[in-house]
Formats: C-alpha cells, sequence, structure tokens
C-alpha cells in the first residue's frame, strides 16, 4: 500500500474548509443507507437488492439551483450519449454551457486554491483565460475509449456523468447530484452501502460512500462517490491529481477529514 501523500492531504482539507458551497447533511439533504450490499459481478444484471427505497430520501433542490457552480454543472449532465462507441456531437449551446460552468468553478475560493498550487508546481498557466483553456482540454476534450473507435467519451463524461459498455458495463458515475437526479427519474436503482473489511457501517452524515446500484441495465459492484461535496470542489480535487500524474494510471492516498481515500486517475493521450 501506498503511504499517505500528506502534501495532497494537507492541500485537500484546506480545499474542504473552504467549500462553502457544500451541501450540509441532515440540513440541506438526507440520505437513507438502508441494508448492506451483496456480492455481485461487474456487468452483470441479477444481484440482491438490500435497498428498497431510494439512496437520496430529500435534497433541497432550491439550494442546489441557487448556487452557481451547481447550477451550471447540473446543466451539463444532459449533453452526453452514454453509450461508449457511439461519437459525442457537442453543439455550439454544450460548448457555451461548459464555458458558463468553467467560469463559475474558477470564482470559487475552491478553485483559487487550487490554481496557485498548479502554479507553484509550474503545471498551471498562471493567466485564468489560459488556465480554463486548459481545464476545457483535460475535461471536455473528446477522444475515443478504444482505438479505431469515434471520439465517444470526454473525462467529465466518465468521472461525472458515467458511460455504459455495450449495455453491460458502467463505466465512471462518481457523482452524487447526477445520482440523485438519475434516481428521482427511477433510471438508477440503489442496492445498498458496501463496507471495507475493518469499517463499520458508514452513517447518514458520512459524506464518503461505497455505493452498490444498477443503471442501464447493469449493476456497478461497487462505486465510490463524495456526498453534498461542490462539483467545483472535486473538480479540483480530480485536475490537481491528473496534472501531478505522471503514469497512465496513478494511485494518491490521501486523508480528507477522516476518510482515508485512494484515488485513481487514468490517462487517456
Amino acid at each position: 500500500r501506498k503511504a499517505l501523500n500528506q502534501e495532497l492531504s494537507k492541500l485537500f482539507n484546506n480545499m474542504w474548509n473552504m467549500d462553502v458551497n457544500r451541501l450540509v447533511p441532515g440540513k440541506d439533504y438526507t440520505i437513507d443507507l438502508q441494508g448492506k450490499a451483496g456480492a455481485a459481478q461487474q456487468g452483470g444484471s441479477a444481484v440482491q437488492d438490500n435497498a428498497a427505497r431510494h439512496l437520496f430520501h430529500r435534497v433541497d433542490e432550491e439550494r442546489l439551483r441557487s448556487i452557481k457552480t451547481f447550477a451550471t454543472f447540473i446543466s451539463l449532465l444532459d449533453n452526453y450519449e452514454t453509450s461508449t462507441g457511439v461519437a459525442e456531437v457537442v453543439t455550439p449551446e454544450e460548448v457555451a454551457e461548459n464555458n458558463r460552468f468553467l467560469d463559475a468553478v474558477l470564482e470559487t475560493q475552491v478553485m483559487k486554491l487550487a490554481h496557485e498550487y498548479l502554479l507553484k508546481k509550474k503545471l498551471a498557466k498562471p493567466r485564468l483565460a489560459d488556465f480554463k483553456s486548459q481545464l476545457y482540454d483535460i475535461w471536455f476534450q473528446l477522444y475515443a475509449r478504444k482505438e479505431g473507435d469515434r471520439p465517444d467519451s470526454c473525462g467529465f463524461e466518465h468521472v461525472f456523468v458515467g458511460e455504459t459498455r455495450r449495455g453491460h458495463q458502467i463505466l465512471g458515475l462518481h457523482n452524487w447530484v447526477q445520482f440523485y437526479l438519475q434516481e428521482k427519474r427511477n433510471q438508477i436503482d440503489y442496492k445498498g452501502c458496501v463496507t471495507g473489511k475493518n469499517k463499520t457501517r458508514p452513517g447518514k452524515d458520512d459524506q464518503v460512500l461505497s455505493i452498490q446500484f444498477s443503471w442501464k441495465g447493469s449493476v456497478k459492484p461497487i462505486g465510490s462517490t463524495f456526498i453534498g461535496v461542490s462539483p467545483e470542489f472535486e473538480f479540483a480535487l480530480y485536475t490537481i491529481i491528473f496534472l501531478l500524474a505522471e503514469e497512465r494510471v496513478t494511485h494518491e492516498r490521501v486523508k480528507i477529514e477522516d476518510y482515508e481515500l485512494q484515488m485513481v486517475v487514468c490517462r487517456h493521450g
């Protein structure tokens, strides 16, 4: 096991404390954890459902939509064709939505702190406009998931929206807002929480969870997600690890609040 990255842990804790747009458990939303998830195979569709109800019992949507970063983030979630192998078509309207989201994120203290850190590491451009186009490339530039395929994917779609492969595998989908909105439309079925070998059951105030769910006909045996955090917080974290990454696949162990997390970044190109 890799040692904890102390430098990143310190930085991410500062960002956590600065995340004024993060929702408060029990106040801005409530989750209903229910049963512990059973054993499941990636891609299988038959799995025991240990949660009859939704994971999100209640979310204050007015609060969500009144925060610029959440509102602009939500507008991006319906811009993607989730099936890999199907080329993405990006309309001028979607490009404008991507830009509005980046502008909103760049105004936050969390992202300013991330920018400062990346400047020190000589990994970002000092001018905000240049940093913004760097972020655009990282997150919204299309690439082909498989060689020879059409450009069918981008970082944002994978991490935040989720993708499906040949109808029997779920890729990505690590964002709680997307999960909540899909659940509200009955597109996603929460099957229960996943606990580690030596970990006690997560509580309703936990802001990091591992969960099992089915979506578009497939099961994700275990998917991890922050709960309640702002889009800018996740966006900043993953951007930093991505830019620091030197391998095709990088694992970083960090401690944020009481959560020990392993973050994995895969680079495409």
